[in-house]
Parts: structure tokens; sequence; C-alpha cells
């Protein structure tokens, strides 16, 4: 029985990862807000902005602030 156990604690595991990295993709209006007003302030210096928001990678952040604000300049 402990194998069966296991195994779905596994799964269970792997569908709490799964929605953990899709609700981060989404921003609270006060993140929006300070992420805006940080980029004013030091530009692309993602992991400075990502510092003053607890949870966010720079990562995280760059990819929404590219995803929202990019613009073709080509």
């Amino acid at each position: 029985m402990s194998r069966l156990d296991h195994s779905s604690d596994d799964s269970s595991v792997d569908s709490r990862e799964d929605i953990g990295q899709d609700s981060k993709l989404e921003f609270s209006e006060d993140e929006e807000t300070l992420i805006t007003r940080m980029f004013k302030l030091v530009g692309e210096r993602w992991s400075l902005i990502a510092g003053r928001i607890p949870g966010r990678t720079a990562e995280e952040i760059e990819k929404y602030w590219t995803s929202r604000y990019s613009t073709s300049e080509d």
C-alpha cells in the first residue's frame, strides 16, 4: 500500500507545482504599479525590481514586462 500512497503523493506534488507556476504569471495591481514605478527609476534592472516584490524572481518580472510593454521598434 505504501507504493500506491507514494505514487499518488508524487502526482499531487506535480499538480501543485504546475498550479504554482501558473499563478505566479499573474500580478496584482499593486505589483504592476510597483514594477512600473521601479522600471522608471532603475530601468531594466530586473533583479533589483524583483527584490522589492516578495516571492518574485527577476525572470518573472522581465517576462511580465516584455509581454506587457514590449514594442516593435525594428
